[in-house]
């Protein structure tokens, strides 16, 4: 397996002069990395002018593994090759690096790059990122991976340390200043240039390249291709090191790496707007920063949020009467680390009848308006203590919980509320102290920890009686100023007393069933299942040309390829399959097929737009003007992965990706709406896809691509944003 870095930026504000003069102190050798014991010089190339300077090296290195591997292996040091291409003129230095020492066992690939900040001509950025891919190592592969990871995140650390070390060597030195690099006079040109050629060895044959700036630099080894995307990408697209400390906290190298990864993904399938960096990185902790699993259950979550609109949840949800004075939970100031503080006194509530009074579905969406307040208060807090404060802490008070709390239907709705929000709001939960367990608690923890993660139980604190009043209790956690009266502390809390729900607000099951359907399933999106032999298609019957077609669909489950057909016969009555040929039924998602399969392409339908394929996890938004009037077909379609044209073995990358596709099933979520011509705001051109945004967890990153007068995608994984798409989001949402 490949294992990937990618660093945030990291600012040194001082000038790239500067910088330059400290890390040319690096070399031959340092004594601040004890690894490195030496480089010599293999090749150099000055330009005429001094502009350009690259040098290749020959970097000995001492790896701090074990004797026995060193000597298995026959070696003792590994040996790495280093091209640095310094151009003065555009104040940049490329650094690109690769190991000599068994490259046919273990690849090892290393960009890095200083340059200019965009922002301030006195400030240097810095950025890295690397590969690791080990082919085989003498069956020690699992560690050899673990040995170069370590040293690699130790040298991470160790980067910015060295670099300040010698600026303030430079600063002992009286250099405090160094001035910025100009053409020199003709005639002195001339003079450094017939200096330089005795002093710059024979390496000048070395072919050299264009590089985008029109600068020849020198070609590195062949396995040593060009910088990956992310040192290319726009400033604006990075994270900042100095945020990421002042916002998310303290990050090993390797998590700030997959929070970059994971966002860089998320920006290039969720173009405009993208989840706040604190939500993505809280479920990378859920899932021990593991990218591919922390990616689905986002994925997964996004999807949720917007098939039940849980972005407006708290701009749309008023609580019933009943909850204002029977539920007895609230917000009560913050505990010591800043983190707001949620109070619930969960034996004074009458769990049953509020059940009983509400329905599942009230007391979840009731519960989710929390969670997102939560949310609010945390990102609140970051700002107002300085600090990055991403959980709460919940004190539960179980003083009166007894038997009629472990009423069935009761466990069942705290049952699911838990799964719901453990899969939508992981690591939101800092602390969690239960407080006044009584004999009954140990009942109600069995029906319920299998349910919670063993990470959020890990923060639970549980006191019986009194003991929460002593050493180690409630003082430990929250200030003495801020605990509740009823904890016998000096603060009033305004959180409800519960009690006894009366009966004349029970309300029959037929009722509750017709309120929970009003309340839960008020989305505009359906869901469809897509198999392969069995697309899903919808009808759109247009009536006046030059009506547009809008749609916004998300791809949940496997690859599609959307198509719009057109026809002026109207197809027969839509044929639902229940999905028994594959063995399966599923009275929530439907799968029908309009297109007769007596039809021919040509001459019963026609395609009006060329094919788009959409992945995994992308979400989609796009228009097509109609140009006849007549029927129209919106067909996802199953997408079978291309067969490798350079062998007649599937790659593996392919076999995984289908084994990720059970039953070769995909599902999708869809909304289609038919708009006159004249109210419509958004482009003309379709199949131009944006990727939709998340309104409350989204930041303000911005995605600036232009939008394109032709309706053909170039290739199948291009799904650019369009230019005015946005403007029409609005009407998709209202």
């Amino acid at each position: 397996m490949v294992q990937k870095y990618q660093s945030p930026v990291r600012v040194y504000k001082n000038s790239f002069e500067m910088i330059m003069a400290a890390y040319q102190r690096r070399f031959p050798t340092c004594h601040l990395i004890p690894m490195f014991v030496g480089s010599d010089i293999m090749n150099e190339y000055k330009s005429e002018d001094g502009a350009v300077h690259v040098v290749e090296r020959r970097c000995k290195l001492d790896v701090d593994a074990p004797r026995l591997l060193k000597k298995i292996a026959g070696v003792d040091y590994v040996y790495f090759i280093q091209k640095n291409s310094l151009n003065r003129r555009d104040r940049t230095l490329h650094i690109e690096a690769h190991n000599e020492t068994f490259a046919s066992r273990i690849v090892i690939h290393e960009y890095c790059c200083y340059t200019v900040h965009p922002d301030n001509d006195d400030w240097t950025c810095f950025e890295q990122s690397a590969s690791l891919d080990i082919k085989s190592f003498f069956g020690f592969e699992s560690t050899v991976e673990k040995i170069a990871m370590k040293q690699y995140t130790s040298n991470i650390k160790k980067g910015k340390e060295i670099i300040e070390y010698y600026l303030k060597q430079m600063e002992e030195e009286g250099i405090t200043q160094l001035p910025r690099w100009t053409p020199a006079p003709k005639e002195l040109q001339e003079c450094q240039t017939s200096t330089s050629t005795h002093s710059v060895s024979p390496a000048l044959n070395i072919p050299t390249i264009t590089c985008t700036d029109g600068n020849s630099s020198r070609d590195g080894p062949p396995t040593s291709s060009s910088p990956p995307e992310a040192l290319s990408s726009t400033p604006d697209d990075k994270l900042d090191a100095d945020y990421i400390k002042r916002y998310l906290g303290d990050l090993t190298p390797l998590q700030e790496s997959c929070l970059i990864r994971l966002r860089q993904w998320l920006q290039e399938t969720h173009k405009g707007k993208i989840p706040k960096d604190e939500h993505i990185l809280r479920f990378l902790r859920a899932r021990d920063f593991n990218i591919d699993k922390s990616r689905e259950l986002l994925c997964q979550s996004l999807t949720w949020r917007k098939q039940h609109q849980v972005d407006y949840l708290l701009n749309t949800w008023n609580p019933p009467q009943v909850l204002h004075d029977y539920y007895a939970g609230g917000w009560h100031h913050h505990d010591k680390d800043g983190r707001p503080l949620y109070v619930l006194r969960l034996g004074q509530m009458d769990t049953k009848g509020l059940v009983r009074a509400l329905g599942e579905e009230s007391l979840l969406r009731h519960v989710l308006s929390i969670n997102e307040e939560g949310l609010r208060r945390c990102e609140e807090n970051t700002n107002i203590f300085g600090r990055p404060i991403s959980s709460w802490t919940c004190l539960v008070d179980l003083e009166g919980l007894n038997m009629r709390h472990l009423w069935r239907p009761g466990v069942k709705a705290l049952l699911r509320i838990i799964e719901v929000v453990e899969a939508n709001y992981p690591e939101t939960l800092g602390r969690l102290l239960i407080l006044r367990a009584p004999r009954v608690f140990p009942v109600l923890w069995t029906l319920v920890s299998p349910f919670i993660d063993e990470n959020t139980r890990k923060k639970f604190l549980i006191y019986a009686g009194n003991d929460y009043q002593g050493p180690g209790g409630l003082i430990d956690y929250i200030d003495k100023e801020i605990i509740p009266d009823f904890l016998g502390g000096e603060c009033l809390c305004e959180v409800s007393e519960g009690g006894l729900v009366p009966k004349a607000l029970y309300r029959t099951p037929e009722e509750l069933e017709s309120e929970d359907i009003r309340l839960w399933t008020e989305t505009i999106y359906q869901s469809a299942s897509v198999f392969k032999g069995a697309p899903h298609e919808i009808l759109i019957q247009i009536v006046d040309a030059s009506s547009v077609i809008t749609w916004d669909f998300d791809v949940c489950k496997g690859d599609i390829i959307f198509n719009i057909y057109h026809s002026k016969r109207a197809p027969q009555v839509p044929k639902r399959d229940t999905l028994g040929a594959h063995g399966i039924t599923s009275p929530v998602c439907n799968n029908v097929q309009l297109i007769d399969k007596a039809w021919q392409l040509g001459r019963d339908y026609s395609m009006v737009e060329s094919p788009l394929t959409c992945k995994e996890g992308e979400s989609v938004q796009g228009s097509h003007v109609t140009r006849w009037p007549g029927f129209y077909i919106l067909q996802w379609k199953f997408h079978n992965m291309p067969a490798c044209a350079t062998s007649s073995l599937p790659r593996v990358d392919d076999v995984l990706a289908s084994l990720q596709v059970s039953s070769h099933k995909c599902k999708v979520m869809y909304y289609t709406e038919i708009i006159g011509s004249e109210d419509f705001r958004g482009s003309m051109t379709s199949l131009e896809s944006s990727h939709s945004g998340f309104s409350q967890l989204s930041a303000a990153t911005t995605s600036s691509s232009q939008s394109h007068s032709s309706s053909m995608v170039s290739s199948p994984s291009c799904v650019s944003i369009h230019g005015h798409l946005g403007s029409c989001i609005s009407i998709f949402k209202r």
